[in-house]
């Protein structure tokens, strides 16, 4: 029997196709761009059952409400090859077809099911590892992601990916000794590990250890090629976030520019950085020109897009900043996915993501008031709708701009002085302090705060 790069049991024997199964694994690990590849592995090889699972999880990885009909006839196509030549061998396909099924389905609940039963009986099937840690951070869900792969870790100690989705699991976790310890042990096996790279970032920006990580991202964007936008962007990301803090706003624009914006831009995840940057530079006080404006034309697609709750929020304050009619659309979608969601779905639609963009809209819209009662209601559950840590501060920020500008400046004193204990020296927090503290009352605060 043949294996693939991981070494798990493969009834395919093609070298060729094998040579196409293994890079989409390994390319999904790696966040490389040739696991593209798959569609044309799968449409020159449709008796491959692996290849037809790996095609329809490219598909579902579009995060749009479109993907289960793009990646249901690769479902089909790998029922049918399945079916063909059946025998106790296919095993391990028999169980990826019910996987990719429930997913399309929507069943993610099943599909993380499924995946833990995978990995007890396969545990070197890390590419089912990274997608069951994917469906449980899209949901908020630390421990699992921590769960799932401390239960094969052992088995493949010898392998970086593994340590670098331990890292990235322990971070969302607040774990960062064990995060740091993960990701450095990551990189020690494969220096290029860009989710050991990412994690590590997560890390020092949480940490407060905001020049480490501008050294650490700057010294490896050399090693960012081949990478897939998502993944290539996000790292770009990080730094444009390290640069803000030490104020070097042209330089985090020019990222914005550069790298951050316009590689796959009607890419979902793309789009979230995208949002993400402008909103982060408006907070420290950067003009950002017409480029709401030129983001928008991408996200008025997404004006009833609801596949993942963090995901609506961005696409919801891109389009309200931008002053798009679609924003409205969207809130109506969100208010109606709220309406129907149940039971861990409810809690993430109704209590957290509903009342969250009821205050983006007011925000964009210049309503701070409504914008900082919203706010106090949806932030503190929004673990729920996903998203990383550093991803969600964003919601926290603007939460701090809308206090301050409802003249709730206790408030956003508070919330920024615990920053500012984290990173004494970060340039916008100290600088909006200052402000602060002259309009409290307390100039000799504000001097001893002020940046400049």
């Amino acid at each position: 029997m043949a294996h693939d790069i991981l070494g798990n049991p493969l009834v395919d024997t093609d070298p060729a196709l094998i040579a196409g199964i293994d890079d989409f694994v390994g390319g999904f690990l790696a966040y490389e761009t040739r696991a593209e590849t798959i569609l044309a592995t799968a449409a020159a090889h449709p008796q491959s059952v692996m290849a037809q699972v790996y095609a329809g999880w490219l598909w579902m990885f579009l995060e749009a409400p479109q993907a289960p009909s793009r990646a249901q006839p690769f479902l089909e196509a790998a029922r049918a090859a399945r079916r063909a030549v059946d025998s106790p061998a296919h095993a391990r396909e028999r169980e990826q077809v019910a996987l990719l099924a429930d997913w399309v389905a929507g069943d993610t609940a099943a599909v993380e099911a499924r995946a833990l039963a995978l990995v007890e009986r396969w545990p070197h099937d890390l590419a089912v590892v990274k997608l069951a840690q994917y469906l449980a951070f899209n949901r908020g869900d630390a421990p699992a992601m921590l769960r799932i792969i401390l239960a094969v870790l052992p088995l493949n100690a010898h392998n970086a990916y593994a340590h670098g989705m331990a890292a990235f699991a322990y971070e969302q976790a607040h774990r960062l000794d064990e995060a740091e310890a993960s990701a450095r042990r990551a990189l020690s096996l494969q220096p290029r590990e860009p989710w050991a790279q990412h994690a590590l970032a997560h890390v020092l920006l949480t940490r407060g250890r905001v020049d480490e990580g501008l050294h650490v991202l700057q010294a490896a964007s050399s090693t960012w090629t081949g990478l897939n936008s998502f993944m290539v962007t996000h790292l770009w990301w990080h730094l444009a976030l390290f640069y803000l803090a030490r104020g070097r706003n042209d330089d985090a624009l020019a990222l914005y520019d550069d790298r951050v914006w316009g590689v796959a831009p009607d890419y979902s995840q793309d789009q979230a950085g995208a949002v993400q940057l402008l909103a982060r530079l408006e907070w420290v006080g950067a003009d950002v020109g017409p480029r709401w404006a030129a983001l928008a034309e991408h996200l008025a697609a997404r004006a009833e897009d609801t596949t993942e709750p963090f995901l609506s929020l961005l696409y919801l304050y891109g389009l309200a900043r931008a002053g798009r009619p679609e924003a409205d659309r969207l809130q109506a979608a969100i208010q109606a996915r709220a309406d129907g969601a149940a039971g861990e779905a409810r809690i993430a639609w109704r209590d957290a993501a509903l009342p969250t963009a009821a205050g983006l809209l007011a925000l964009a819209r210049g309503d701070a008031v409504t914008a900082d009662a919203a706010f106090a209601q949806g932030l503190p559950r929004l673990v729920r709708v996903g998203g990383s840590h550093a991803q969600r501060d964003l919601f926290a920020l603007l939460h701090i701009e809308a206090a301050t500008h409802a003249g709730q400046w206790r408030d956003a004193q508070q919330a920024l002085e615990l920053r500012r204990l984290v990173d004494p020296q970060d340039v916008p927090v100290r600088a909006r302090l200052a402000a602060l503290y002259r309009r409290l009352g307390l100039p000799s605060l504000a001097e001893a705060t002020d940046p400049a």
